[in-house]
């Protein structure tokens, strides 16, 4: 038996979201626009998926974006899971894109064009996507047919675990965009003997706001317009 469903969320904001810091296994807090939209992704989520059971990365931005979504409807226990952890990115964790390119500017091009970014003592895409496949595999295996697994995560690792669940090679193919934060990917279970062994759904989910409001938060319409410039 396993799980029929499977929902992978990526976290809500935090500070370097906001500034574009590439974040890795840095464990830095949701920042109060991320608490939002833990909140309003979690009713969101909720409305179309009520998970039987919930597991997190053990990094404190997963672990209280499951919080919010468990006790959005009463939600069991959520289990936490170091191997949901974002991939690692080693020297370039806390950095912003210019000064990467500026200490690494060969390595970032190439990192740019789909290749690892070893110079920098990241984890390779393919250790990330076996560690996303066995969580996927261990907490669903457990479960019925018609029941939902939800796994709170973050972009490259879920990135990188669908491309895994859909048999294809995560450490060449780029078919699929960047998860938005309090998005999620939903995945079923494929009849026994077909391959892949999941089918994709639906991609880069969200609580229904346009982009631009959920990057910016709940006061997204108290922002000055051209006329107060």
């Amino acid at each position: 038996m396993t799980a029929g469903t499977v929902v992978l969320v990526r976290h809500g904001r935090t500070a370097y979201n906001a500034t574009l810091r590439l974040q890795g296994q840095i464990d830095i807090p949701l920042d109060d626009v991320g608490r939002w939209q833990a909140a309003e992704g979690a009713a969101a989520l909720a409305s179309s998926h009520r998970a039987d059971r919930i597991v997190t990365s053990d990094l404190t931005r997963a672990a209280d974006t499951a919080a919010a979504y468990a006790a959005s409807y009463g939600g069991p226990v959520v289990q936490t899971d170091a191997r949901l952890r974002e991939r690692s990115f080693g020297a370039w964790e806390g950095l912003l894109a210019s000064e990467i390119r500026e200490s690494w500017p060969d390595e970032y091009d190439a990192w740019r064009r789909g290749a690892e970014p070893a110079a920098a003592g990241a984890e390779s895409k393919a250790d990330v996507a076996a560690r996303m496949l066995a969580a996927v595999a261990e907490h669903a295996e457990s479960m019925g047919e018609d029941e939902t697994l939800v796994l709170v995560s973050h972009g490259a690792a879920i990135s990188l675990g669908v491309t895994a669940l859909l048999g294809l090679d995560a450490t060449a193919w780029r078919g699929l965009s960047g998860m938005h934060n309090v998005h999620w990917s939903h995945l079923h279970r494929a009849a026994a003997g077909a391959t892949p062994s999941w089918r994709l759904v639906a991609h880069n989910v969200g609580a229904g706001y346009p982009i631009d409001h959920w990057q910016a938060g709940p006061d997204w319409n108290l922002e000055p317009g051209p006329e107060s410039a």
